[in-house]
């Protein structure tokens, strides 16, 4: 495999990734709308933390600390 077939492929691999968590973002966004909507604010809250921690680089994710309340 050449340089440009593998950079293709991680470049490729990268832009799936960030369709996929932008879809994701899309939908915990609607789901907590919908909750609100509905007048279900504790399941709103998870799904806005929830697209928050998705939200967040990485790195950062595995250390984040989230209470709810």
């Amino acid at each position: 495999m050449t340089a440009s077939a593998i950079s293709t492929s991680l470049s490729h691999a990268t832009l799936e990734k960030q369709v996929d968590q932008e879809a994701l973002l899309l939908m915990l966004s609607y789901i907590e709308a919908e909750c609100r909507r509905l007048g279900v604010l504790e399941a709103a809250r998870h799904a806005a933390l929830a697209a928050a921690v998705l939200a967040e680089p990485p790195q950062h994710a595995v250390t984040a600390t989230i209470t709810l309340q």
